[in-house]
C-alpha cells in the first residue's frame, strides 16, 4: 500500500545518571570518589534511501524510540551509551512539527539527518574531585532525550511529473518509454498511486518520471484523488501536461488542470511546463495540426506544445529531448537560486545561542530563568541533593544570572524556576 503521510512521535534516549560512590577497600581508610559517568542516550537519525518508496512501514509503528544510556557505577565504570536508531525513509521525505515548521528535508540518497538527539549522560562524583573538594557528594542526572511530535510527508522527487485528466494517457506513456509497469485500463482513475519510471534519453542520460494519479475539477479542494497527490508535483523540475486529443474541448481540458495546479497551496502552475497532445495515432496530420494550433493559442507563447503517441511512438523523441532540455534549465536555475539564498543568510554562531538566557519575574515571589545552556545544567541537576543545587548556584553566578536576579530585587525564600527542569529557593 502506498502511504505518503503519517503522524509520528520520535523519542531519543535519555542519558544515564552519574554515580555517587567512594572506594571501599580493605586497609584503605578513606578511599576517594569513584562514581562513573552515565552513558549518552541514542539519537534518532533519518536516512534517505532509494530502496524505500512509501511510508507504509510507519502505519503501525507511530512511536520511534532510541535506546537510553545506562547509569554509571562504582569503580569509575561508565554506563554504556544507547545505540542510535537509524530509520530509513524514502528520498523526498520531509519531517515537520505540528506547527508546520520543517525539521528535516531528505532530498538525496544516503543523506542522514539527526532529528532527535539523545541526552548526554550525567557526570559521576569522580568527575568533580579537585584540590579543594576531595569528597564530592554529588552526581548529575542524565539529560532527557529530545522528543518530537511530527509529521512525515513524502513528496516524490522526479525530473518530470505527468499530469492530466483521467485517461489522458499518462500511464500508457510511462509504460511505453520507461521501465515502469503501471496498471492501464480504459476507465477513469486506473492509477491510484504515483508511479515512477526511469526514461533513457541517450546512452548516458536519463530522466526520472512520475505519473501523478488523474486530476479532476476541484482536485485542489479535495475532490477525486488530486488533493492527496498534488504534493508530489511540488518537487518535479518540469511538468508534462497531457491533453487527450479526443476530448470534446481540449482547451477546457487544459484549463481545468491549469486551474487546479494554480489553486493548490503552492502555485504549481508556475512550474516549467511542456504540453503534449496525446493519442494522435491514426489521425490525419491536418487534424493534429489544427488541435496543436488551438492548444498553443490557449497555452500562450511561453509554453511548448507538442503532439505524440505513446502507442506508435510518433513524436516521442521530440517530446523527450524537449523535456531533457527543460529539466536541465530548471535544475540550473534552482541551483543558482539556492546558492543566492544561502549566501544571503546570516551566520548564526551556536555558542552565542547557548550562552543566552533570560530572567522573568512571575508574580511576587517567583522568578523564571530560561536559556539553552542553563536549562541543560538544570536538567542534569538532582534538586534533592544539596551539593548539586549549590553547584547550580555557582554556575548561575558565573553566567551572570545571579546578578540579574539581585537587580530584579529577589528576596530570600523567593523561588527560582529553571525551565521545566526544577526549582529551588533563593
Amino acid at each position: 500500500m502506498f502511504v505518503d503521510k503519517v503522524v509520528v512521535k520520535l523519542s531519543a534516549g535519555d542519558g544515564g545518571a552519574g554515580s555517587v560512590s567512594f572506594r571501599q577497600e580493605k586497609f584503605i581508610d578513606k578511599g576517594g570518589p569513584d562514581g562513573g559517568d552515565g552513558g549518552n542516550g541514542g539519537s534518532i537519525i533519518l536516512v534517505a534511501s532509494r530502496n524505500q518508496n512509501t511510508l507504509a512501514a510507519f502505519r503501525y509503528q507511530r512511536q520511534i524510540k532510541a535506546i537510553p544510556g545506562k547509569a554509571g557505577s562504582m569503580r569509575n565504570r561508565h554506563g554504556r551509551s544507547g545505540k542510535d536508531n537509524q530509520v530509513a525513509v524514502p528520498v523526498g521525505t520531509i519531517l515537520s512539527d505540528n506547527d508546520g515548521n520543517i525539521l528535516a528535508d531528505l532530498t538525496e540518497d544516503g543523506q542522514t539527518v539527526i532529528v532527535a538527539r539523545g541526552g548526554r549522560g550525567g557526570y559521576g562524583n569522580a568527575h568533580f574531585i579537585s584540590s579543594v573538594h576531595q569528597t564530592p557528594r554529588l552526581a548529575e542526572r542524565g539529560e532527557p532525550g529530545e522528543a518530537i511530535d511530527g509529521v512525515l510527508e513524502l513528496k516524490i522527487i522526479a525530473d518530470v511529473g505527468l499530469v492530466g485528466l483521467p485517461n489522458a494517457g499518462k500511464s500508457t506513456l510511462l509504460a511505453s518509454i520507461s521501465n515502469a509497469r503501471p496498471e492501464i485500463a480504459d476507465y477513469p482513475f486506473t492509477t491510484l498511486t504515483p508511479n515512477l519510471g526511469v526514461v533513457d534519453i541517450t546512452a548516458d542520460t536519463s530522466l526520472l518520471m512520475a505519473d501523478i494519479p488523474g486530476l479532476i475539477e476541484g482536485a485542489s479542494q479535495g475532490k477525486g484523488l488530486g488533493d492527496d497527490f498534488l504534493r508530489h508535483v511540488e518537487r518535479t523540475a518540469v511538468v508534462l501536461h497531457l491533453v487527450d486529443i479526443y476530448n470534446d474541448d481540449i482547451v477546457a481540458a487544459y484549463k481545468t488542470i491549469q486551474s487546479e495546479l494554480g489553486s493548490y497551496s503552492t502555485d504549481l502552475s508556475k512550474l516549467p511546463q511542456v504540453v503534449m497532445l496525446s493519442k494522435i495515432e491514426g489521425l490525419d496530420d491536418d487534424i493534429v495540426a489544427d488541435a496543436l494550433h488551438t492548444l498553443q493559442k490557449a497555452a500562450g507563447k511561453g509554453v511548448t506544445v507538442l503532439a505524440a503517441s505513446a502507442l506508435s511512438k510518433v513524436g516521442l523523441k521530440e517530446v523527450l529531448f524537449t523535456l531533457k532540455k527543460a529539466v536541465d534549465a530548471a535544475r540550473t536555475t534552482a541551483a543558482q537560486v539556492a546558492e543566492e539564498v544561502n549566501s544571503a543568510m546570516p551566520v548564526i554562531r551556536l555558542e552565542n545561542i547557548d550562552l543566552q538566557w533570560k530572567v522573568t519575574k512571575d508574580g511576587d515571589h517567583r522568578y523564571l530563568v530560561s536559556g539553552r545552556k542553563i536549562e541543560r545544567f538544570a536538567a542534569r541537576t538532582e534538586f534533592s541533593n544539596y551539593h548539586g543545587v549549590q553547584r547550580l548556584r555557582d554556575i548561575m553566578r558565573r553566567m551572570g544570572i545571579t546578578h540579574e536576579l539581585v537587580r530584579q530585587d529577589i528576596q530570600p525564600d523567593d523561588k527560582v524556576v529553571i525551565g521545566i527542569h526544577g526549582s529551588f529557593e533563593y
